[in-house]
């Protein structure tokens, strides 16, 4: 016999807890089976831990900077990583504990710790319990991942997941990927007084960045003292007495690089593979993925695929939105969908990015006719003031409407500024209207209206 609810969410993401409570408080049977811990990657072992050790490395440059702004500091500057630790893990319970609790506030919302699997399209099994319901949705999320390289297996390679689990400082991290994740450690472990090495099989780092953006988050953490070995690809990895070497392959040399620990971080795989997903009904696309239409809903009635398991936004926020859409759509009668979701993300290095929309290479690849500027971060007066001038903004208009494409920030305040652009986009705003808007000086938000004063046809 199965036990009857009027929903099941298999996963506590960003989405699932949000929405679990959402449907609990409109007076529906829940129930919320989690594997692991509540919260997802965001809270347990990305957003909020890495920012946390983000801000700790920040305080370790500022240090040994201080002179740079007449500020004498006596002593040899060191890093204490239990401390740092341990502070992380005090903001990480705290935000775990205040959800625990506010989902066990409702009353018609079970949380259940075990891994779910799909028996029907309508009924999950969670050890010995099955669970059935006319309304399914997964939010399962991502996990690091593991390339087959040849001796990988006997190597104590670290991910996003276990590397927060360290207590001292690694001589030298050798990090595998060059992308948002594996930049935001680089620089924190760099920070830290670690050697660190960064390995990308593209030609540039952050390749999914416009070619200047990526060169000057390569130069950002090249100033901290990372290394880069670009253009690379590992042939094989094998544990040595002190650590773990890498053999690659780089502009048809064969070549190789020791390290005492090795990061993996080459990109997130769904968490599909022990949900049983055809039982339900239900395959995934050829990147393993749970494929949804722009209202979330899967290509079985009643069962929706939320976060990053959808292959539809790899981020918190955009998990969030997911969870916004399907609980108006449900509760409201509301006919929200993702169709129209303008593409925002930072890259949490500091001084950060922040990136809305489309690129260059995008739009020159849409053919369409555009204005671009960009401005310098020198002369930025609060760059300057702080003495971190480096990185750009820059900005993509469309030539006959006027409206904004896209921009990115790369500088102090840039995860925060871009905003500014965004809101423009989303409500379909002409540029002059930012242009000829008086902001605060000195601000690095003033400089924007003088960056969309210099735009120029993208030739």
């Amino acid at each position: 016999m199965s036990e009857e609810f009027d929903a099941l969410i298999i996963g506590a993401g960003q989405s699932g807890p949000f929405l679990a409570a959402k449907l609990a408080e409109a007076g529906q049977k829940v129930a919320l089976i989690e594997r692991e811990h509540l919260g997802g990657t965001c809270v347990n072992d990305g957003c909020t831990p890495t920012k946390t050790l983000v801000a700790s490395a920040r305080a370790a440059w500022a240090v040994r900077h201080a002179a740079e702004f007449g500020v004498s500091v006596q002593g040899p500057i060191t890093v204490d990583m239990r401390a740092v630790k341990a502070r992380m893990n005090e903001v990480v319970g705290a935000s775990v504990k205040s959800l625990t609790e506010w989902l066990r506030s409702f009353k018609s919302l079970e949380i259940i710790m075990g891994s779910g699997s799909f028996v029907s399209a309508r009924a999950v099994k969670v050890g010995d319990r099955v669970l059935s319901a006319p309304r399914i949705f997964i939010n399962t999320g991502g996990s690091a991942t593991i390339p087959d390289w040849p001796g990988l297996d006997g190597v104590p390679y670290l991910t996003n997941t276990s590397l927060l689990e360290l207590e001292t400082v690694p001589e030298h991290l050798v990090i595998a990927g060059g992308g948002y994740i594996a930049l935001e450690f680089a620089q924190i472990y760099a920070r830290f007084g670690a050697k660190v090495t960064v390995i990308e099989r593209d030609t540039r780092i952050a390749s999914r960045e416009d070619e200047e953006i990526s060169d000057a988050i390569r130069d950002i953490l090249a100033a901290d003292g990372v290394s880069f070995l670009v253009g690379a690809t590992v042939s094989s990895a094998e544990r040595t007495q002190h650590g773990v070497r890498l053999h690659l392959r780089q502009d048809g040399q064969d070549t190789r690089i020791e390290g005492s620990h090795l990061l993996v971080a080459l990109g997130r795989t769904p968490n599909t593979a022990d949900l049983d997903l055809p039982a339900a009904g239900l395959g995934t696309d050829a990147r393993g993925f749970i494929p949804v239409d722009d209202h979330l809903l899967t290509s079985v009635p009643g069962i929706w695929a939320l976060g990053d398991v959808n292959g539809r936004g790899a981020f918190t926020h955009t998990s969030y939105n997911d969870y916004e859409i399907v609980s108006d759509n449900l509760l409201k009668g509301g006919e929200r969908s993702i169709a129209h979701r303008i593409p925002v993300y930072g890259l949490f290095i500091d001084p950060p990015l922040g990136r809305i929309g489309m690129s260059e290479a995008e739009v020159r690849k849409s053919g369409r006719s555009a204005l671009l500027a960009s401005y310098p971060m020198a002369r930025v007066g609060r760059a300057r003031e702080r003495g971190e001038t480096k990185g750009l903004m820059k900005v993509l208009v469309d030539a006959q409407s006027h409206q904004i494409l896209g921009a990115a920030i790369l500088g102090i305040g840039g995860d925060e500024v871009i905003h500014s652009l965004l809101q423009l986009m989303a409500a379909g705003t002409p540029y002059k209207t930012l242009m000829e808007t008086v902001h605060i000086h000195p601000t690095v938000s003033e400089l924007i209206p003088t960056m969309l004063a210099g735009l120029e046809p993208l030739r």
